[in-house]
């Protein structure tokens, strides 16, 4: 009875072995995709980031001829946009503040 225990213990422990080496050759597939699609998406943000450049100039170039300073244009939109994101952020530590004082009071009503 002792091998018996023995051979069927030793199958088990095959069998979680065999399903545990499909898992890791499953994610190595995964893996596998990922990199391609990380490689793809690399490529495509690089055509699109040549591309926006090229653009960029273009206009930079049409601004010009029209006797528009596109470059300060530029700048004051960069300035807006700072603006607009530091008042983004004001408004989320102050819901943050708001939520602390409000727990602080709950806590002090108990």
């Amino acid at each position: 009875m002792g091998l018996g225990s023995t051979a069927k213990k030793i199958q088990g422990l095959s069998d979680r072995a065999e399903a545990m080496y499909k898992q890791v050759q499953q994610l190595q597939q995964r893996i596998v995709g990922l990199e391609e699609e990380m490689d793809d998406t690399h490529d495509t943000v690089k055509r699109l980031d040549h591309q926006l450049t090229e653009q960029r100039a273009l206009l930079l170039a049409m601004a010009e001829e029209q006797g528009i300073d596109g470059e300060e244009i530029l700048a004051e939109a960069a300035i807006d946009e700072a603006e607009l994101e530091e008042e983004a952020e004001d408004g989320d530590s102050s819901d943050a503040d708001d939520t602390a004082a409000s727990e602080a009071t709950d806590a002090t009503a108990e």
